[in-house]
């Protein structure tokens, strides 16, 4: 096991971390106005566009991947890193989306009314007033996208297969290692993966809970 840790390629590790850091970046700017449009809307379409984003929570990965494959083939997309952030942004939508829209939801609509009274439009009320209310929220969508990205697998394999210091990421690397039965190695990447999941987690459940208690005492 010592050798192992030696001789550890975490190369996968930054190329996930990468893919993740900057997928959620795009998904925020992305996603942030959808958001805000799903929680204030009254639309007659807003079930359809909810849906549309929350597919691939429920749609198998190797049905979206197939798509996206498709699709990318017309672009010269796979197998390259840039096609794994766009289908990085396909898969892990729904999870900055609706944390950000459930936030905006539960806002007080008298305070987001003030705003308006005062002359303030629905942009400028989105970032004076809904998001410096809406931290836990935000902080969930942000970590929670993060999170789910690094940890993607059927997608990535689909789009990217496994090059190294190309498209070999985190989750890839353990899949080989277990097909080749290289359990040490494998056992070194899922801990590490495990323990990330984790520390995410407490992360967001703590800040949370303490988010609460301060809302609790005002």
């Amino acid at each position: 096991m010592l050798e192992t840790l030696k001789t550890l390629d975490l190369t996968p590790f930054l190329l996930s971390f990468k893919l993740a850091g900057i997928t959620t970046i795009i998904l925020f700017l992305l996603s942030l106005p959808l958001a805000w449009y799903l929680s204030q809307t009254k639309s007659k379409v807003k079930p359809f566009i909810e849906a549309i984003t929350a597919l691939p929570i429920v749609l198998p990965p190797s049905v979206l991947g197939f798509y996206i494959l498709v699709v990318f083939a017309e672009v010269d997309l796979n197998f390259t890193f840039t096609g794994l952030v766009i289908a990085s942004c396909f898969y892990s939508l729904p999870f900055m989306v609706q944390p950000l829209q459930g936030g905006f939801e539960s806002l007080n609509k008298n305070m987001l009314e003030a705003s308006y009274i005062a002359g303030k439009s629905k942009i400028i009320t989105l970032f004076r007033v809904a998001l410096p209310n809406s931290k836990p929220a935000l902080l969930t969508a942000l970590i929670i996208t993060f999170a789910h990205t690094v940890g993607e697998f059927g997608v990535i394999l689909m789009i990217g297969g496994s090059i190294p210091n190309e498209t070999k990421v985190a989750s890839i690397a353990i899949y080989e290692m277990v097909e080749i039965m290289d359990y040490s190695t494998a056992h070194i990447y899922s801990a590490i993966m495990l323990l990330i999941s984790f520390v995410v987690l407490v992360s967001v459940y703590f800040f949370n809970h303490t988010q609460k208690r301060i809302g609790g005492f005002n």
